[in-house]
């Protein structure tokens, strides 16, 4: 019999808010965190506008010289696992080594049970980006000191793992897009497997850069017709959507084995009963258009979870707003949950928080867990006209109400990642 994994904690950084309160009542109210970029100068760029996290100082959540030491992407993924071990419940205060040292809050109990397991799929792209602008301009002796352990991706997991002082496995999934919902699949397995007791797991991404912005734009895969207009740029699954709109986020879920959790008297929020993930094997950019590798991992997590389709009433869609994926992933849910899926109800949270990479695995699937939890199903906004082949129930641009019992949350990445997570309300 397969280990039951409930979630105890959830925290988000993003372009919508900085909390799960926050995230959660923007969610309701198909708020737009789509604006004109300001953390650089986009003059001579045909995009201009993102997904930018607003208002976030690292230091309510890390303390200033250990945050000095981060990429944005990891500040993010810190902040974020602090608000879901303070949910949780799972933090102590205890006195740091060294003289004057002060406090330090670590992870309560075994920690060397404890586990880390982040989705990343750029690393520091701001260190990267000023790091070869100073080597170009002077020389390598002028280049940042920190350059190689802040850009790389694992060092989310890893500053996560050492600011809470957790012992055990500190992972890293990179599958793109993909990458936050494989993190909290290779977290369910950790857990079933025993390794675990507790993972802190889940997506984060800032890359909100020339040089990303760039690179993307030269794919033609960013939306440019709207930059004046930035609130109606993203638009899943809409005729006239023309691209998505960069994001960057943190979302950060507490998971524990349900022996864990009840022994210690914690909270539980939901239980995360599956995971599914295939490979389309097809093409670099591109899913396979016949939806037929996403269906399958859809297949496979409502299997992993013991679920029909028919019991699922929620499915947050990876959604881009592109029209390869949109089409594709309409193909994906017909695939995978037959009959019922005109009776599911399917939304795309990018509309308002932009394609945040492998930090939308992480804060879609916390979406999932409001909707069951709260008994509601997120907008897909500026959904004013769907295009022919997208033909379900998308939750056109208000929220609607309704029980969930299950929810699942699907990513593809690029390179043909599928990874499918499910949620159960826990009884």
């Amino acid at each position: 019999m397969k280990t039951k994994v409930v979630v105890t904690g959830l925290g988000v950084i993003s372009p919508i808010g900085n909390s799960v309160e926050e995230f959660r009542d923007a969610l309701k109210a198909g708020k737009s965190g789509i604006g004109k970029i300001t953390q650089f100068d986009t003059t001579g760029f045909d995009v201009t506008i993102a997904g930018e996290v607003r208002d976030f100082d690292p230091a309510r959540w890390i303390e200033k010289k250990d945050a000095r030491k981060m990429a944005r992407f990891t500040q993010f993924a810190v902040a974020a696992a602090a608000q879901a071990l303070e949910q949780a419940d799972l933090l102590e205060t205890i006195a740091a080594e060294g003289e004057g040292a002060g406090q330090k809050r670590r992870i309560k109990g075994n920690a060397e049970r404890a586990g880390v397991v982040l989705g990343n799929g750029i690393g520091g792209f701001e260190i990267v980006s000023e790091s070869f602008r100073k080597l170009h301009d002077s020389g390598p002796r002028r280049m940042l000191p920190l350059t190689v352990p802040t850009m790389i991706n694992n060092e989310a997991a890893g500053n996560v793992s050492m600011v809470f002082g957790t012992r055990g496995p500190a992972l890293t999934q990179v599958t793109a897009c993909a990458s936050g919902a494989d993190a909290l699949g290779q977290a369910l397995d950790l857990i079933r497997s025993g390794r675990c007791d507790v993972v802190i797991s889940g997506g984060t991404e800032a890359c909100i850069t020339p040089f990303a912005i760039g690179g993307f734009q030269m794919l033609k895969a960013l939306s440019t017709k709207r930059c004046d207009t930035p609130e109606k740029a993203s638009r899943p699954f809409d005729v006239d959507r023309d691209g998505f709109v960069l994001g960057e986020a943190a979302g950060v879920m507490v998971l524990e084995s349900e022996e864990h959790a009840r022994e210690r008297g914690a909270k539980i929020l939901a239980e995360f009963a599956g995971y599914g993930c295939t490979a389309d094997a097809y093409h670099i950019t591109s899913p396979d258009p016949s939806g037929e590798g996403g269906g399958r991992a859809i297949r496979l997590a409502l299997e992993d979870a013991g679920l029909k389709p028919e019991e699922v009433q929620y499915y947050n869609a990876h959604g881009t707003s592109t029209e390869i994926n949109d089409v594709t992933e309409t193909k994906m849910i017909k695939y995978a949950f037959g009959d019922h899926a005109r009776k599911l109800k399917i939304s795309s949270t990018k509309g308002m928080t932009g394609h945040c990479v492998a930090g939308g695995g992480g804060i879609e699937a916390i979406a999932s867990i409001l909707a069951i939890r709260e008994g509601f199903f997120p907008p897909t906004i500026n959904l004013d006209k769907s295009d022919p082949e997208c033909d379900l129930d998308y939750v056109p641009n208000k929220v609607q109400y309704g029980e969930v019992r299950a929810a699942a949350s699907g990513n593809l990445g690029f390179g043909g990642h599928n990874g499918v997570v499910v949620f159960k309300k826990y009884e």
